[in-house]
């Protein structure tokens, strides 16, 4: 295959700047040798080096004293832990390859799902993963140096043991612990949207993970939840219709929803290059459009049909989206999501911050909030943070008293109440978004953490170190703690 000519873009999808291999084989396993993690708790990534001009290796943006900071991909999303393969417990989620060999992840090596079975549960949780992608030689051998795991299996371990909503722990995970859970790792570079027959393969694995769990009883579920996280959110977008269908069509009476984590964004509104693909400074509009065409993604019919040829990109966006599904959907979104500020070059402790980007981020909350409004089901906490269901304390969030696990238990219980023509429980909140207007207003959000010394700190201390002047915008640093706290004891 040709190599294309030199095309770089910026993606924000779940908070990546998508890059894509174009340097990959047509067929065949890589004759590169990847170390890979070979142990350790799903959501606990390697170290992720970012290949975009001006940031530094393993970003994390505010970061959390609570383990919630950062990015999802990067961050650390569970607890740490290695297990030599061959230590597999009840707990643990066991590797299995797809019996498809013809799809495969970036480098041709075998993709593939883990799987904890929970024996007589007739539920299934299916969780997309996020990750980072690539756009050259140069940046794909650095991805596949410093993350092999994300571009090959060859380093997977043999078994993971699931975090947050993952976690087979009741205490930890009291709705979904007892469900068939599947952890599908990312390993295609195309925000799972490529049917392509070269290397972009992300909608096809999750075809074939539904094929190769027919005999673990996918077909008698009475509930299938398709999650992710970031650009594994987006993937759900993107395909919860298309497994829906499928399931139909192998004959199960099953209900599948959606549970979208930090994979919900609005467009950015900084005028970029009019050059576009001669540089990595895109819009998402345009890398979204450059990337469907190198994926040969897809989206989802009903929308695909709302827009001319060429405009089919804004289907990854869910509020252009949303309204075409007819899968029920959840969607945890932060209010002032991380990925969402880097887009705009926002970098909350890690850098100088202008009166303008200040001013951007109090919009973002705003345009967030109104873009979920008419979202049934939903949980967004005025915070500054990225994903939040594979986290260890991820029942610590709340929105006016309930916390995400509640929601869901409570979105879960109307839908049911719904297929069986039952009036739903009233007290029972399912669309929880926060009233007040600031950053970190919630009082349950993850802790702001100076990157330099690692000291908590307030948003106002953290704005004074990041070079704003409090007075100049009228804020009075005693004054507005003070009504901070006055919002937050009124419930945020």
């Amino acid at each position: 295959m040709k190599i294309l000519g030199q095309v770089a873009f910026l993606l924000l999808l779940g908070g990546i700047w998508c890059q894509n291999n174009r340097n990959a084989k047509a067929s065949g396993k890589s004759t590169k040798k990847s170390g890979g993690n070979q142990g350790g708790d799903v959501g606990q990534s390697a170290p992720v080096v970012d290949l975009t001009p001006g940031s530094t290796e393993n970003t994390g943006g505010t970061g959390s004293a609570r383990g919630t900071g950062g990015s999802a991909e990067a961050g650390q999303e569970g607890t740490a832990g290695a297990r030599a393969a061959g230590q597999q417990t009840t707990d643990d989620m066991r590797l299995h390859f797809l019996k498809n060999t013809q799809v495969t992840c970036n480098d041709g090596t075998a993709a593939g799902f883990y799987l904890k079975e929970f024996r007589g549960s007739r539920r299934w949780l299916l969780f997309l993963e996020g990750g980072w992608c690539c756009y050259s030689k140069e940046t794909c051998d650095s991805r596949y140096q410093n993350i092999p795991r994300l571009m090959s299996s060859s380093g997977w371990p043999q078994t993971k043991r699931g975090t947050g909503i993952l976690s087979s722990q009741a205490e930890e995970n009291p709705h979904w612990h007892n469900a068939n859970i599947v952890f599908i790792p990312y390993c295609s570079s195309d925000v799972w949207s490529g049917t392509g027959p070269y290397t972009f393969m992300g909608s096809l694995i999750i075809r074939e993970v539904i094929k190769d769990l027919i005999p673990k009883g996918i077909k008698q579920a009475k509930v299938v939840m398709l999650s992710g996280t970031s650009a594994g959110g987006t993937g759900v977008l993107l395909n919860i219709e298309r497994v829906a269908s499928q399931l139909e069509q192998l004959g199960a009476e099953t209900q599948v929803r959606g549970l979208v984590d930090s994979g919900w964004f609005i467009e950015s509104k900084q005028q970029r290059s009019p050059n576009c693909p001669e540089t990595v400074s895109c819009s998402p509009e345009d890398a979204i459009k450059i990337g469907l065409r190198l994926w040969n993604g897809v989206v989802p019919d009903r929308c695909r049909q709302l827009y001319k040829r060429g405009e089919e990109w804004q289907c990854f966006f869910g509020h252009k989206l949303y309204s075409t599904l007819t899968s029920p959907l959840f969607v945890v979104q932060w209010l002032f999501d991380e990925e969402q500020l880097r887009v705009e070059n926002i970098y909350m402790g890690g850098q100088s911050l202008s009166e303008e980007q200040w001013q951007y981020i109090q919009n973002l909350g705003r345009e967030l909030k109104n873009s979920l409004r008419d979202v049934t089901a939903v949980f967004a906490p005025s915070c500054l943070s990225h994903t939040v269901i594979t986290k260890s304390n991820w029942m610590s969030f709340q929105v006016r008293g309930t916390s995400l696990p509640r929601a869901l238990q409570c979105w879960d219980r109307s839908l049911e109440a719904t297929r069986n023509n039952r009036t739903p429980a009233k007290g029972c909140p399912f669309h929880l978004v926060d009233t007040c207007q600031w950053p970190q207003c919630n009082p349950t959000c993850p802790a702001l953490v100076d990157q330099a010394t690692q000291q908590e700190l307030t948003l106002l201390q953290m704005l004074v170190a990041m070079g704003l002047d409090l007075q100049k915008l009228g804020l009075d640093p005693q004054g507005d703690e003070d009504s901070l706290a006055s919002m937050v004891s009124n419930g945020g």
